[in-house]
């Protein structure tokens, strides 16, 4: 296996720690789960989201009167700081021993898992994780979050929502739109997707709760969940 071979997983920060707080039972089976796979040679990037709890900070500075994309966006960073470096240390000795923020340069370091956060405004985690993808020269990536496909709209308000197993990008952007909104809460950053569609990556989006289907998808097995891949 090549010394720069990680597998990219984008994490939503509410896999880590939802609205009803930390699954302790969880973590230690995702933990376990990432290990099992380390000890058989693979390696691994977790680009760590802010989820609900960067939202929840965001809605109540803008219920405050602050209105600037750019503060909103920060506050978001900051909460996938605080993500980030709990997984780093729910993973201990097998984890890079920083935090890791800069996504255009690879990271000088023999451990197997490096933990990532937020870089900078006008996007979220996911395009970080396209961007660790070109700085390794990964071709795919896993989007790991609390639904289990992509949908043309928000299945918890509409029930008849049509759920995707493959999309283009062309399609999949006419859905998310082109236009970043700190803490929107879309499948994939429309940023994210015009840059991952440029490269010609591919991204599986899994449910993070559910680890069997999780463990297919990084093991390169069939999974229940969406893939999308170049226009054809």
């Amino acid at each position: 296996m090549s010394e720069n071979n990680y597998t990219i997983l984008s994490v939503g920060g509410s896999i880590i720690i939802p609205k009803t707080g930390f699954d302790v039972e969880f973590l230690k089976k995702f933990r376990d789960l990432i290990l099992e796979q380390v000890r058989l040679g693979k390696k691994f990037i977790l680009v760590i989201g802010g989820g609900a709890t960067a939202r929840s900070y965001q809605e109540t500075l803008k219920g405050c009167g602050v209105t600037q994309n750019e503060e909103l966006d920060w506050m978001g960073i900051d909460a996938t700081a605080i993500n980030a470096n709990f997984m780093r240390r729910l993973f201990g000795e097998a984890a890079y021993e920083k935090t890791v923020v800069k996504p255009t340069r690879m990271v000088k370091t023999d451990k197997p898992i490096i933990i990532a956060a937020g870089y900078k405004p006008g996007w979220s985690t996911d395009t970080d994780a396209v961007l660790w993808a070109k700085a390794y020269g990964a071709k795919e990536i896993f989007n790991l979050s609390n639904v289990d496909y992509v949908y043309d709209s928000d299945p918890n308000v509409n029930p008849s929502a049509q759920k995707f197993e493959n999309l283009t990008w062309k399609r999949f952007r006419k859905i998310v739109g082109s236009k970043w909104v700190p803490g929107a809460n879309v499948p994939f950053d429309p940023i994210a997707a015009k840059k991952a569609a440029k490269l010609g990556l591919k991204v599986g989006f899994v449910k993070g709760t559910s680890l069997p289907e999780v463990k297919l998808a990084i093991t390169g097995q069939k999974f229940n969940g969406t893939v999308i891949d170049i226009d054809k």
